[in-house]
């Protein structure tokens, strides 16, 4: 990596799968160490779900959460443990913001862990109060979308990619979403997720995490951080945890967090955490940077052969 200018950026809520984190955890004592903190401060079994929990456990709003977010520390310990460079500038998509504060050294993992689990916790409560869900719709425009939006009663959740935006409503609402996504020449696809996340259907959850943050205390990153809410960099603790509370029930607007990055030279995007979502999304964004992956001892060879 001699040369490059390199981000690392972290997976959120669906890029859990059965298996996640488990030849680190098998290969890596610093792995394993992270496991068994989450396991101490949760009781709650994590190897278990991540490594064979069923489709089902791992898509609730809390067991995703959780598990994405030890799983992605725990890989980024693998990192750190097997390579000497460091990132210029760090972010994550909803979820992945969390894991990108510990790595900015804002807060700690295990506050961080027991943050996620309560933002986990409201959200999944929100979904109770309201349901809801999500569609993703590809190859329409903002504009197109925004359109389709007003006329059910719709919100963007995610504006992922030039290809991709998510769309949040209740559900009853879903089906036309996807009825005129398709009159107008797009394609779209209800997400296995339980609610409609960053929308209003969030309100109630955004206002529990408020309350929650009052007597956190974050540090100043320690690298560049960048947040969805805003798109943008955000150095004082008081911002960072305004734009946590805010993300809750606004869009994430991570095609805008990647071109950021990109116009401050950064040309290496190291994915850390389970799945491939961000390096397929970086690959729609822009076709010159380099994405790699980190979540299993295939990836971790694979990126050492290209250093």
């Amino acid at each position: 990596m001699v040369g490059r200018k390199i981000a690392f950026v972290f997976p959120g809520q669906g890029a859990q799968y059965r298996g996640m984190g488990r030849e680190f955890y098998e290969e890596f004592s610093c792995a394993r160490k992270v496991f068994e903190k989450a396991n101490q401060i949760l009781n709650l079994d994590l190897p278990r779900l991540c490594f064979y929990g069923s489709e089902q456990e791992l898509r609730d709003t809390y067991n995703s959460q959780v598990s994405i977010f030890t799983t992605s520390i725990a890989c980024w310990e693998v990192v750190k443990a097997n390579f000497s460079f460091s990132p210029l500038i760090v972010a994550g998509l909803s979820l992945g913001e969390w894991t990108a504060l510990v790595v900015a050294k804002v807060i700690s993992f295990e506050e961080g862990l027991r943050l996620v689990s309560k933002r986990a916790r409201f959200m999944k409560e929100a979904c109770r109060r309201k349901e809801g869900g999500m569609v993703s719709i590809i190859g329409l425009s903002l504009s197109k979308v925004e359109e389709i939006c007003e006329q059910v009663e719709a919100e963007i959740a995610n504006l992922n990619s030039p290809e991709q935006i998510v769309v949040s409503a209740e559900k009853g609402r879903l089906e036309e979403v996807i009825k005129l996504a398709k009159e107008n020449g797009g394609r779209a696809v209800i997400l296995k997720t339980e609610g409609g996340f960053h929308s209003s259907l969030m309100d109630s959850a955004a206002e529990k995490l408020k309350k929650e943050l009052e007597g956190v205390r974050m540090l100043s990153p320690q690298i560049l951080l960048i947040s969805n809410f805003i798109a943008d960099f955000q150095s004082s603790p008081e911002q960072i945890k305004r734009n946590l509370i805010n993300q809750v029930n606004h869009p994430t607007r991570w095609q805008e967090c990647v071109e950021l990055m990109l116009s401050k030279g950064i040309d290496t995007f190291l994915e850390i955490g389970p799945g491939k979502v961000l390096t397929r999304l970086l690959s729609r964004i822009s076709p010159i940077a380099k994405g790699y992956n980190i979540e299993d001892m295939k990836s971790l060879k694979r990126l050492k052969e290209q250093i």
